[in-house]
């Protein structure tokens, strides 16, 4: 089992490893003196893991309940928010009882969210069960919800008390879901990891994905350490993500995160060649390794389009933007680019 201590404004434990589920309970009593505790799932987790997680936290003496979510990211809206809330006003939940997080990054963020405001507060947990909320999303107390306008409008940070990544879980994970976490390990190598880069070219993700988990949160704990809110290092986590996320809202949210943030991230990247910050060896390789694991590199929507939804995104600072721009392969920077420039950035990284 891997352990990554995570220290911002709460101090909590990041768990990888097997049979993490059946084990839950007794891990989540050890942090949290809840009598109750509510398991959050989305609707095709539910089946596959909520009652072993049940099962758990009853044999650990907590009370248990749950309430069932749709999968998706078109669901991760007040809608969904609200229905969270209420129920948990329905089976009166305190202040003092825990939440559990059972799933992937939409229902860590809907959780999350309601755990921070319910009540002005209470504990939770996240068990994420894809790559993606595992190398990523679960780690680092970002909460939020999307509205018409944009992704993660409304949101909080929110640090969870405990996160456990049971890997068994990944068996049963779709395989367009394996590939849209393997987009976030890719963002995580070209941040500051040449060799980690170097890795997941010779050696496939899921043969190496304890270490692959552990090198990615340990990555994200050191920004997070130094940048909880998200003010200045933080923004390097943003990484094909000002592209990806205009790219997602464009498709109604039918391209899944990890595929927009590939486009992304060969946007930027091929933006940041055609201006001469990056070399064009730093691309192919790029290009290379996202098509090796089945990602997108192509975007096909159009500046204007991009550029509208790129103008309410909250990662805009009055009229100007943080693109993280790739040097090399390892390294990139942020760079402050003002809303009006945004439309060449879009044409340079090839947008129609």
């Amino acid at each position: 089992m891997k352990h990554v201590t995570v220290n911002a404004s709460k101090t909590y434990d990041v768990l990888i490893g097997r049979g993490l589920l059946d084990e839950a309970g007794e891990r989540i009593r050890s942090v949290c003196g809840a009598d109750t505790a509510v398991i959050v799932a989305g609707d095709r987790v539910w089946p596959l893991y909520g009652e072993r997680l049940s099962r758990s936290l009853a044999a650990a003496g907590f009370h248990v309940e749950h309430i069932i979510i749709p999968h998706g990211e078109e669901h991760k809206t007040l809608e969904t928010y609200s229905h969270i809330l209420n129920e948990l006003c329905r089976l009166h939940v305190t202040r003092s009882d825990v939440l559990a997080a059972l799933g992937g990054g939409v229902t860590g963020d809907l959780t999350g969210f309601a755990a921070a405001t319910y009540q002005r507060g209470c504990a939770f947990v996240q068990i994420p069960t894809t790559l993606l909320a595992m190398v990523d999303s679960s780690v680092g107390g970002k909460t939020a919800v999307d509205l018409p306008g944009g992704k993660n409008q409304a949101g909080a940070f929110y640090q969870p008390s405990l996160v456990l990544c049971d890997t068994d879980t990944l068996e049963t994970l779709p395989e367009e879901e394996y590939r849209s976490g393997c987009a976030e390990v890719i963002k995580y190598a070209m941040l500051g990891d040449a060799d980690f880069f170097a890795s997941i070219q010779r050696t496939p993700v899921h043969k190496q994905i304890e270490d692959v988990i552990e090198r990615c949160v340990s990555m994200k704990r050191e920004i997070v350490r130094e940048d909880e809110f998200d003010t200045g290092l933080r923004r390097l986590l943003n990484l094909g993500h000002s592209f990806g996320h205009a790219i997602e809202h464009c498709s109604a949210y039918q391209i899944l995160h990890g595929e927009a943030v590939a486009i992304g991230m060969a946007m930027i990247t091929r933006a940041a060649v055609k201006k001469g910050s990056c070399e064009e060896e730093t691309l192919k390789q790029l290009l290379k390794l996202l098509r090796a694991y089945g990602l997108p590199t192509d975007c096909a929507f159009g500046v204007q389009e991009l550029y509208e939804s790129m103008r309410s995104d909250k990662k805009m600072t009055g009229s100007t933007m943080h693109l993280v721009v790739p040097e090399k392969i390892g390294c990139c920077r942020v760079l402050p680019v003002s809303a009006a420039d945004l439309p060449d950035w879009l044409c340079a990284g090839g947008a129609v």
